[in-house]
């Protein structure tokens, strides 16, 4: 028990020794790039979409291919599910993600036609302004000026714009909303409004006639500006004047019955007298 025993380590040597630390050693696998330089037709694309923790992969390739195509290209649901063979519903799904984490906006808007678009909008860094460069040192930090309220589109003006028409269109489209809520209007769109809807009460179209007009086929869209939306359709739609009628002529007078106060004969006239054999003076010019 008590021999020394030469052939014993004199102390505990460690596991891993200096030259030999798992960090260092040569990995026998691993991604590695053979890169060359691009000068022409290529997209930058920043790593924080590329390499998203959360989108699906999908997700991630839709949003490079969208930051790849020109500005005016279509990037509608039905135009990428002909591109891709995921099909409309992945699609769609795959947008909404882009759309959650800002990398797409997608924004309802009407055309010269008054129809309504959507307008996609492609952000290659989301939450960044698109004039990025910051103030000088010392400087006041800028508002952003708010952009100016467009006008709504002009409306037909009636001949005649009498305090009762007016009254009966603007009732007309302050009830609008009971048959679309989307149809609630200020009272500043309901005053430039309202002419043109006097326009169309004063050539005889009745008031349902008008609310049917105005409510009819709307865009199953929200309506950003369904003033304007109104505004268009009172202007294209104005039926034309009613034919000319010429005025009917007044019917005859007819007198109320009296009694001849010579001959008891009936006859008729505005007031009580003598009939025309009894009257005095036309018995004197025979």
């Amino acid at each position: 028990m008590d021999t020394e025993n030469p052939s014993a380590p004199s102390r505990v040597q460690s596991a891993v020794g200096a030259k030999k630390h798992p960090i260092q050693r040569p990995r026998a696998g691993g991604l590695i790039h053979e890169n060359s330089r691009h000068t022409a037709n290529f997209t930058v694309i920043g790593n924080h979409l590329a390499q998203h923790p959360t989108l699906s992969g999908l997700a991630i390739g839709l949003g490079v291919y969208i930051q790849s195509l020109p500005a005016g290209a279509r990037v509608d649901i039905k135009t990428l599910a002909v591109r891709f063979p995921e099909g409309a519903i992945r699609v769609a799904r795959a947008l909404r993600e882009l759309e959650a984490e800002g990398y797409l906006r997608r924004e309802p808007e009407r055309g010269p036609d008054g129809r309504i678009i959507t307008r996609t909008t492609s952000c290659n860094q989301p939450g960044r302004p698109e004039d990025d460069h910051p103030p000088p040192t010392g400087a006041a930090p800028s508002r952003k000026k708010q952009a100016p309220r467009r006008e709504l589109p002009p409306v037909p003006r009636p001949a005649c714009p009498a305090p009762a028409l007016i009254r009966r269109a603007t009732d007309l489209l302050a009830g609008l909303y009971r048959e679309d809520r989307r149809l609630l209007l200020s009272e500043r769109d309901t005053e430039h409004l309202a002419p043109g809807v006097a326009a169309w009460l004063e050539r005889d179209v009745s008031p349902t006639a008008v609310r049917e007009a105005l409510t009819t086929d709307l865009p199953a869209e929200p309506l950003c500006r369904p003033a304007a939306l109104l505004a268009h359709r009172l202007t294209t739609r104005l039926p034309p004047p009613p034919p000319f009628r010429a005025p009917e002529p007044p019917p005859p007078v007819r007198h109320p019955f009296q009694t001849c106060e010579s001959c008891d004969r009936a006859f008729r006239a505005p007031e009580p007298g003598h009939c025309r054999d009894c009257r005095p003076d036309l018995l004197e010019a025979a």
